[in-house]
Protein backbone atom coordinates (compact mmCIF):
# COMPACT_ATOMS: atom_id res chain seq x y z
CA UNK A 1 0.00 0.00 0.00
CA UNK A 2 2.81 2.38 0.96
CA UNK A 3 4.46 1.73 -2.43
CA UNK A 4 1.32 2.83 -4.28
CA UNK A 5 1.01 5.95 -2.13
CA UNK A 6 4.61 6.86 -2.93
CA UNK A 7 4.03 6.29 -6.67
CA UNK A 8 0.89 8.46 -6.63
CA UNK A 9 2.81 11.13 -4.70
CA UNK A 10 5.65 11.10 -7.25
CA UNK A 11 3.21 11.32 -10.16
CA UNK A 12 1.53 14.31 -8.50
CA UNK A 13 4.90 16.06 -8.09
CA UNK A 14 6.00 15.36 -11.67
CA UNK A 15 2.65 16.58 -12.99
CA UNK A 16 2.89 19.81 -11.06
CA UNK A 17 3.56 22.98 -13.07
CA UNK A 18 6.12 23.97 -10.42
CA UNK A 19 8.08 20.75 -11.08
CA UNK A 20 7.98 21.46 -14.82
CA UNK A 21 9.43 24.96 -14.39
CA UNK A 22 12.43 23.62 -12.47
CA UNK A 23 13.81 22.18 -15.72
CA UNK A 24 13.26 25.25 -17.89
CA UNK A 25 16.37 27.27 -18.51
CA UNK A 26 15.43 30.92 -18.21
CA UNK A 27 16.91 33.20 -20.85
CA UNK A 28 18.48 36.30 -19.36
CA UNK A 29 17.44 39.23 -21.54
CA UNK A 30 17.98 42.99 -21.29
CA UNK A 31 14.36 44.10 -21.62
CA UNK A 32 10.87 42.91 -22.50
CA UNK A 33 8.29 45.42 -23.73
CA UNK A 34 4.68 44.17 -23.93
CA UNK A 35 1.45 46.16 -23.68
CA UNK A 36 -1.45 43.74 -24.31
CA UNK A 37 -2.27 40.06 -23.71
CA UNK A 38 0.19 40.12 -20.83
CA UNK A 39 0.75 36.85 -18.97
CA UNK A 40 3.28 37.37 -16.20
CA UNK A 41 3.81 33.62 -15.78
CA UNK A 42 4.88 33.27 -19.41
CA UNK A 43 7.43 35.99 -18.82
CA UNK A 44 8.91 34.71 -15.58
CA UNK A 45 8.90 31.01 -16.49
CA UNK A 46 10.93 31.43 -19.66
CA UNK A 47 12.80 34.71 -19.21
CA UNK A 48 14.70 36.77 -16.71
CA UNK A 49 14.56 40.36 -18.00
CA UNK A 50 16.49 43.17 -16.35
CA UNK A 51 13.78 45.65 -17.37
CA UNK A 52 10.11 44.88 -17.96
CA UNK A 53 7.88 47.51 -19.59
CA UNK A 54 4.21 46.55 -19.35
CA UNK A 55 0.81 48.18 -19.05
CA UNK A 56 -0.65 48.61 -15.57
CA UNK A 57 -3.39 46.18 -16.63
CA UNK A 58 -3.46 42.85 -18.46
CA UNK A 59 -5.57 44.35 -21.23
CA UNK A 60 -5.71 48.07 -20.47
CA UNK A 61 -8.96 47.87 -18.52
CA UNK A 62 -9.57 48.80 -14.89
CA UNK A 63 -11.07 45.35 -14.26
CA UNK A 64 -7.81 43.60 -15.09
CA UNK A 65 -5.33 45.83 -13.29
CA UNK A 66 -2.33 43.99 -11.91
CA UNK A 67 -2.34 43.55 -8.15
CA UNK A 68 0.38 44.76 -5.80
CA UNK A 69 1.38 41.15 -5.07
CA UNK A 70 1.81 40.40 -8.79
CA UNK A 71 4.09 43.38 -9.39
CA UNK A 72 5.91 42.87 -6.11
CA UNK A 73 6.58 39.28 -7.16
CA UNK A 74 8.39 40.59 -10.23
CA UNK A 75 10.35 43.11 -8.16
CA UNK A 76 11.46 40.36 -5.80
CA UNK A 77 12.91 38.49 -8.77
CA UNK A 78 15.19 41.45 -9.43
CA UNK A 79 13.16 42.70 -12.41
CA UNK A 80 12.93 46.48 -12.82
CA UNK A 81 9.23 47.04 -13.51
CA UNK A 82 8.13 50.06 -15.54
CA UNK A 83 4.47 50.88 -16.19
CA UNK A 84 3.54 52.30 -19.57
CA UNK A 85 1.85 55.70 -19.33
CA UNK A 86 0.85 57.85 -22.30
CA UNK A 87 1.05 61.53 -21.35
CA UNK A 88 0.61 63.03 -24.82
CA UNK A 89 -2.55 61.19 -25.86
CA UNK A 90 -5.76 60.14 -24.16
CA UNK A 91 -6.93 56.57 -24.78
CA UNK A 92 -10.62 55.74 -24.98
CA UNK A 93 -10.19 52.32 -23.38
CA UNK A 94 -8.83 53.75 -20.11
CA UNK A 95 -10.81 54.10 -16.88
CA UNK A 96 -10.75 57.90 -17.08
CA UNK A 97 -12.41 58.12 -20.51
CA UNK A 98 -15.92 59.59 -20.61
CA UNK A 99 -18.19 58.56 -23.47
CA UNK A 100 -19.57 62.07 -23.80
CA UNK A 101 -16.13 63.17 -25.02
CA UNK A 102 -16.81 61.55 -28.41
CA UNK A 103 -19.44 64.21 -29.19
CA UNK A 104 -18.54 66.91 -26.70
CA UNK A 105 -14.78 66.77 -26.04
CA UNK A 106 -13.15 68.98 -23.43
CA UNK A 107 -11.05 71.87 -24.72
CA UNK A 108 -7.79 70.04 -24.09
CA UNK A 109 -8.74 66.99 -26.21
CA UNK A 110 -7.82 67.03 -29.90
CA UNK A 111 -8.60 64.72 -32.82
CA UNK A 112 -8.08 60.98 -33.06
CA UNK A 113 -4.69 59.68 -34.12
CA UNK A 114 -5.30 58.11 -37.58
CA UNK A 115 -2.48 55.62 -37.01
CA UNK A 116 -3.74 54.46 -33.61
CA UNK A 117 -7.56 54.37 -33.39
CA UNK A 118 -8.86 55.22 -29.93
CA UNK A 119 -5.94 57.55 -29.17
CA UNK A 120 -6.47 61.31 -29.05
CA UNK A 121 -3.84 64.06 -28.82
CA UNK A 122 -4.10 66.26 -25.74
CA UNK A 123 -2.99 69.70 -24.68
CA UNK A 124 -0.80 68.21 -21.99
CA UNK A 125 -0.24 71.57 -20.29
CA UNK A 126 -3.91 71.73 -19.29
CA UNK A 127 -4.46 71.25 -15.54
CA UNK A 128 -7.45 68.92 -16.04
CA UNK A 129 -5.30 66.53 -18.09
CA UNK A 130 -2.49 66.75 -15.55
CA UNK A 131 -4.87 65.75 -12.77
CA UNK A 132 -5.91 62.70 -14.81
CA UNK A 133 -2.27 61.69 -15.17
CA UNK A 134 -1.51 62.23 -11.47
CA UNK A 135 -4.51 60.06 -10.58
CA UNK A 136 -3.25 57.41 -13.01
CA UNK A 137 0.18 57.69 -11.43
CA UNK A 138 -1.32 56.99 -8.01
CA UNK A 139 -2.64 53.69 -9.34
CA UNK A 140 0.75 52.73 -10.75
CA UNK A 141 2.58 53.61 -7.53
CA UNK A 142 0.06 51.66 -5.43
CA UNK A 143 0.66 48.60 -7.61
CA UNK A 144 4.35 48.59 -6.70
CA UNK A 145 5.91 49.50 -10.05
CA UNK A 146 9.47 50.80 -9.82
CA UNK A 147 8.79 53.55 -12.34
CA UNK A 148 6.90 54.80 -15.38
CA UNK A 149 7.62 54.61 -19.09
CA UNK A 150 6.27 57.87 -20.50
CA UNK A 151 5.01 57.72 -24.07
CA UNK A 152 4.19 60.54 -26.48
CA UNK A 153 6.64 63.01 -24.98
CA UNK A 154 7.20 64.04 -28.60
CA UNK A 155 3.65 65.44 -28.72
CA UNK A 156 5.33 68.81 -28.28
CA UNK A 157 6.29 68.55 -31.98
CA UNK A 158 2.67 67.81 -32.96
CA UNK A 159 1.45 71.07 -31.43
CA UNK A 160 4.37 73.04 -32.86
CA UNK A 161 3.36 71.82 -36.32
CA UNK A 162 -0.13 73.23 -35.69
CA UNK A 163 0.85 76.80 -35.06
CA UNK A 164 2.06 76.76 -31.47
CA UNK A 165 5.50 78.11 -30.58
CA UNK A 166 7.84 75.13 -30.41
CA UNK A 167 9.87 76.77 -27.67
CA UNK A 168 6.72 76.89 -25.55
CA UNK A 169 5.40 73.38 -26.38
CA UNK A 170 8.82 71.88 -25.58
CA UNK A 171 9.19 73.80 -22.32
CA UNK A 172 5.65 72.79 -21.28
CA UNK A 173 6.46 69.12 -21.90
CA UNK A 174 9.70 69.40 -19.96
CA UNK A 175 7.77 71.06 -17.14
CA UNK A 176 5.15 68.29 -17.18
CA UNK A 177 7.71 65.46 -17.00
CA UNK A 178 9.41 67.20 -14.09
CA UNK A 179 6.05 67.64 -12.33
CA UNK A 180 5.32 63.93 -12.81
CA UNK A 181 8.70 63.07 -11.28
CA UNK A 182 8.23 65.36 -8.29
CA UNK A 183 4.70 64.06 -7.68
CA UNK A 184 5.80 60.43 -7.77
CA UNK A 185 8.99 60.90 -5.76
CA UNK A 186 7.15 62.51 -2.88
CA UNK A 187 5.63 59.06 -2.40
CA UNK A 188 8.46 56.87 -3.71
CA UNK A 189 11.82 58.73 -3.64
CA UNK A 190 13.56 56.22 -5.92
CA UNK A 191 10.76 56.17 -8.51
CA UNK A 192 12.11 55.88 -12.07
CA UNK A 193 11.07 58.32 -14.80
CA UNK A 194 11.73 56.99 -18.31
CA UNK A 195 10.50 58.98 -21.31
CA UNK A 196 10.17 57.22 -24.66
CA UNK A 197 11.76 58.90 -27.70
CA UNK A 198 11.85 62.72 -28.06
CA UNK A 199 15.50 62.69 -27.08
CA UNK A 200 16.05 65.93 -29.00
CA UNK A 201 13.92 67.78 -26.46
CA UNK A 202 17.29 68.25 -24.77
CA UNK A 203 17.76 71.21 -27.14
CA UNK A 204 15.21 73.08 -25.00
CA UNK A 205 16.49 71.83 -21.65
CA UNK A 206 18.59 74.91 -21.03
CA UNK A 207 19.35 74.31 -17.35
CA UNK A 208 19.59 70.47 -17.62
CA UNK A 209 16.65 70.08 -15.25
CA UNK A 210 14.97 67.55 -17.56
CA UNK A 211 18.22 65.62 -18.00
CA UNK A 212 18.81 65.57 -14.25
CA UNK A 213 15.22 64.46 -13.58
CA UNK A 214 14.87 61.45 -15.88
CA UNK A 215 16.30 58.06 -14.92
CA UNK A 216 16.90 56.85 -18.45
CA UNK A 217 15.27 56.85 -21.86
CA UNK A 218 13.51 54.37 -24.10
CA UNK A 219 13.92 54.77 -27.85
CA UNK A 220 12.31 53.03 -30.80
CA UNK A 221 13.54 52.15 -34.29
CA UNK A 222 17.01 53.50 -33.66
CA UNK A 223 19.15 51.15 -35.74
CA UNK A 224 16.43 49.65 -37.94
CA UNK A 225 13.17 50.87 -39.40
CA UNK A 226 11.38 47.57 -39.74
CA UNK A 227 13.93 45.25 -41.28
CA UNK A 228 15.79 48.06 -43.08
CA UNK A 229 18.98 49.42 -41.57
CA UNK A 230 18.90 53.09 -40.71
CA UNK A 231 21.38 55.41 -42.43
CA UNK A 232 24.54 56.31 -40.55
CA UNK A 233 23.45 59.95 -40.60
CA UNK A 234 20.08 59.14 -39.00
CA UNK A 235 21.69 57.02 -36.28
CA UNK A 236 24.34 59.64 -35.59
CA UNK A 237 21.79 62.44 -35.30
CA UNK A 238 19.86 60.53 -32.65
CA UNK A 239 22.89 59.13 -30.85
CA UNK A 240 24.27 62.56 -30.07
CA UNK A 241 21.28 63.12 -27.77
CA UNK A 242 20.91 59.54 -26.55
CA UNK A 243 24.57 59.27 -25.58
CA UNK A 244 24.35 62.58 -23.75
CA UNK A 245 21.66 60.94 -21.63
CA UNK A 246 23.60 57.71 -21.16
CA UNK A 247 26.80 59.55 -20.28
CA UNK A 248 24.88 61.33 -17.55
CA UNK A 249 24.68 57.99 -15.74
CA UNK A 250 21.29 57.02 -17.20
CA UNK A 251 20.18 53.77 -18.87
CA UNK A 252 18.97 53.42 -22.45
CA UNK A 253 16.31 50.93 -23.60
CA UNK A 254 16.10 50.32 -27.35
CA UNK A 255 13.15 48.69 -29.11
CA UNK A 256 13.62 47.97 -32.82
CA UNK A 257 10.81 46.17 -34.65
CA UNK A 258 12.93 43.75 -36.64
CA UNK A 259 11.65 40.25 -35.92
CA UNK A 260 9.57 38.52 -38.58
CA UNK A 261 8.11 35.36 -36.99
CA UNK A 262 7.53 33.81 -40.42
CA UNK A 263 10.96 34.59 -41.81
CA UNK A 264 13.44 35.64 -39.10
CA UNK A 265 16.63 37.32 -40.32
CA UNK A 266 19.27 36.17 -37.85
CA UNK A 267 21.97 38.41 -39.28
CA UNK A 268 19.92 41.54 -38.57
CA UNK A 269 18.90 40.34 -35.13
CA UNK A 270 22.51 39.70 -34.14
CA UNK A 271 23.55 43.02 -35.66
CA UNK A 272 20.95 44.78 -33.51
CA UNK A 273 22.13 42.94 -30.39
CA UNK A 274 25.76 43.76 -31.16
CA UNK A 275 25.00 47.44 -31.72
CA UNK A 276 23.19 47.64 -28.39
CA UNK A 277 26.13 45.96 -26.69
CA UNK A 278 28.55 48.32 -28.41
CA UNK A 279 26.88 51.39 -26.91
CA UNK A 280 25.89 49.81 -23.61
CA UNK A 281 22.17 49.90 -24.37
CA UNK A 282 19.49 47.41 -23.30
CA UNK A 283 17.89 46.10 -26.49
CA UNK A 284 14.59 44.45 -27.36
CA UNK A 285 14.21 43.02 -30.91
CA UNK A 286 10.43 43.28 -31.11
CA UNK A 287 8.02 41.78 -33.62
CA UNK A 288 7.75 43.82 -36.80
CA UNK A 289 3.98 44.40 -36.43
CA UNK A 290 4.73 46.99 -33.70
CA UNK A 291 1.68 45.93 -31.71
CA UNK A 292 3.65 44.78 -28.66
CA UNK A 293 0.92 42.25 -28.00
CA UNK A 294 3.23 39.29 -27.48
CA UNK A 295 6.76 38.40 -26.45
CA UNK A 296 9.18 38.43 -29.36
CA UNK A 297 10.63 35.01 -30.09
CA UNK A 298 13.82 36.84 -31.08
CA UNK A 299 14.71 36.81 -27.38
CA UNK A 300 15.98 33.26 -27.90
CA UNK A 301 19.03 34.72 -29.64
CA UNK A 302 20.26 36.06 -26.34
CA UNK A 303 20.98 32.44 -25.34
CA UNK A 304 23.66 32.20 -27.98
CA UNK A 305 27.01 33.85 -28.09
CA UNK A 306 26.50 37.01 -30.08
CA UNK A 307 28.09 36.84 -33.49
CA UNK A 308 30.81 39.35 -34.29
Amino acid sequence: MEKYIIIIFLIAIISSPIFFTLFIEKVEVPVIYQLTHINLNNITIYYKPKFLVIDYSKDGSKENEFSFSEIQGLNEKGIITLAYLSIGEAEDYRYYWQNKWYDDPPGWLDGENPNWPGNYKVKYWDNEWKEIIFNYLDKIISQGFKGVYLDLVDTYVYWAERGYDKEITASEMIKFVIEIAKYARKKEPAFLIVPQNAENILEYDYNNEYLNTISGIGVESLFYKGENKRSKKYIFNRLKYILTIKNSDKFVLVTDYIYDPGNPNEEKIFDFINLCNKYGFYGYPANKNRKLNDISKALKYFKNEVKK
